[in-house]
């Protein structure tokens, strides 16, 4: 790999670069940065979600326009990049003001639906060097006049599938109507549908190619495994997946909007730490739980696939698959999100016996091992929790706790209290009734050497059955506990703790 000074980028931007920590490029960065520093052509650059395609277009835009500053008096937007998602328009908007911080004269302005254009429209009045934005915005700001894009000199179709998977064809269209024959346009894609084809013979000329193979740059740092569960188990599948991950900070993708709610619903009822975004949470809301998400106040994110598309977050523990997406790319998308910036990560997914049919072929587009795991029984799950607790008193720094002014007093009076009475109320407050019956302690797991035979007394709806929480021993907190403060899925400040 080159670093980014090897790639000959000003030496503001390699400050910018130098103070968020970034040395190396990834692979479409060293093919695409060099091209766009010294060429003028158009591009089609094919490469995953998560490889660094920002920065790609993004430094060598930031380079030129800082040149061209250098010799201009009047501003006006140069470049126009449009992104499918007001989330990756808000965080490509973010990076590139990251890129430009010492390039004084670079100003960016991200503009999208769900936030009053009249803020957009003062912001634009004052000039701007780069806007970011979501077509549905950019071509209304475009027909009220207040965008001109008749100077630009770069064009970004950034993941220009997705944008045309979700219709914005007609946007697209009149925007691109409206910039010079002159530009430079720069299309990014995860693949080359159809669609992308038409409007690439449409709007390029002489386009070069540039293609990373593989999937994401953080693919080879995931791992892959399945359980195997009757779809009236599915839920209860899943929180006994959860309840045996330490630390889990993830997305859970769901299939409709109508799933994610009842999902999220569900599991804040058993006081999972969890919140939706899907098409029906209003942009302020979205905007809040994605801050929250981020600052890992939340610990799962329950999203479907077109709500999830743009969020950028580099250290995800977990992606799980409550169902599996019905396309390939979704699949490799959805994977694509955790196991980045070196980290390790691991994608799970919770099967019915008929999707297994599916893995071989899922194996084949990632290259990756998929493997089985038994869902696990709730006896193992507390036994489980039980070694994190006493692992958790072991790392107790005496020394710390002596400095505490009060340590010696509670230490006196507690004294006192008869060692058997202590433990009595250890193991009710911490670890509720570990030695309580496991009522609902049945496998859930499928026998696949045996034909599978659904059930015609319940739905093919996992909500049928919301399974019994009185009987699983949990940490404080409730039947099931506080997940918020105790037990494996846990806050970020008790993870810290540990």
């Amino acid at each position: 790999m080159k670093t980014f000074r090897e790639l000959k980028l000003n030496k503001d931007i390699i400050t910018s670069l130098d103070e968020m920590g970034f040395s190396e490029a990834t692979p479409i960065q060293e093919k695409v940065i060099p091209f766009l520093l010294e060429n003028s052509q158009d591009i089609i650059a094919l490469a995953q979600t998560g490889t660094g395609k920002t920065a790609a277009f993004g430094l060598p835009i930031v380079d030129k326009i800082k040149s061209d500053n250098d010799n201009q008096a009047k501003k006006k937007i140069k470049a126009i990049i449009l992104c499918p998602t007001r989330e990756l328009c808000l965080q490509v908007a973010d990076d590139i003001k990251n890129y430009s911080k010492h390039s004084s004269k670079t100003s960016v302005l991200a503009v999208y639906g769900g936030e009053k254009i009249e803020f957009q429209i003062r912001n634009l009045k004052t000039g701007v060097d780069i806007v970011v934005g979501t077509p549905g915005r950019v071509h209304d700001l475009i027909r009220r006049k207040f965008l001109d894009l008749s100077a630009i000199k770069f064009l970004v179709l950034d993941e220009a599938d997705e944008m045309l998977d979700m219709g914005f064809k007609e946007d697209l269209d009149a925007i691109l109507e409206k910039t010079p024959q002159e530009r430079q346009t720069l299309l990014f894609s995860a693949t080359i549908s159809k669609s992308v084809l038409n409007i690439s013979k449409k709007y390029l000329k002489n386009a070069k190619e540039i293609k990373v193979e593989g999937t994401s740059v953080g693919a080879e740092n995931v791992s892959h495994k399945y359980f195997v569960c009757a779809p009236r188990d599915r839920f209860e599948a899943l929180q006994r997946v959860l309840d045996s991950l330490y630390g889990v900070y993830g997305i859970l993708f769901c299939r409709t909007k109508r799933e994610t709610q009842e999902v999220c619903e569900k599991l804040r009822q058993q006081n999972y730490n969890a919140e939706a975004i899907h098409g029906d949470i209003a942009q302020n809301m979205r905007t809040k739980i994605m801050k929250r998400f981020k600052d890992k106040q939340i610990n799962l994110l329950v999203a479907t696939d077109v709500a999830a598309r743009g969020i950028d977050v580099d250290n995800l523990s977990h992606v799980i698959n409550y169902n599996l997406p019905d396309n390939d790319e979704a699949y490799i998308h959805r994977t694509g999100r955790t196991g980045r910036a070196n980290n390790s990560g691991v994608s799970i997914s919770i099967l019915s016996p008929g999707d297994t049919r599916k893995l071989k072929h899922l194996e084949h587009i990632t290259g990756k091992k998929i493997a089985y795991e038994k869902i696990p029984s709730v006896n193992s799950i507390e036994e489980k929790r039980l070694q994190s607790f006493l692992e958790t008193i072991k790392v107790i720094d005496e020394e710390t706790l002596k400095k505490n002014k009060k340590y010696q007093a509670y230490l006196e009076k507690l004294e006192s209290v008869d060692k058997k009475d202590l433990l009595n109320y250890i193991i009710k407050e911490q670890l509720e009734s570990q030695a309580s019956d496991s009522i609902n302690n049945r496998d859930l797991n499928v026998d696949m050497t045996k034909p599978f035979k659904r059930n015609s007394n319940f739905k093919k709806s996992s909500f049928n059955r919301g399974g019994s929480n009185s009987n699983r021993s949990r940490f404080k907190g409730g039947s099931r506990g506080n997940r918020r403060a105790k037990g494996n899925f846990q806050s970020r400040s008790n993870r810290n703790k540990k």
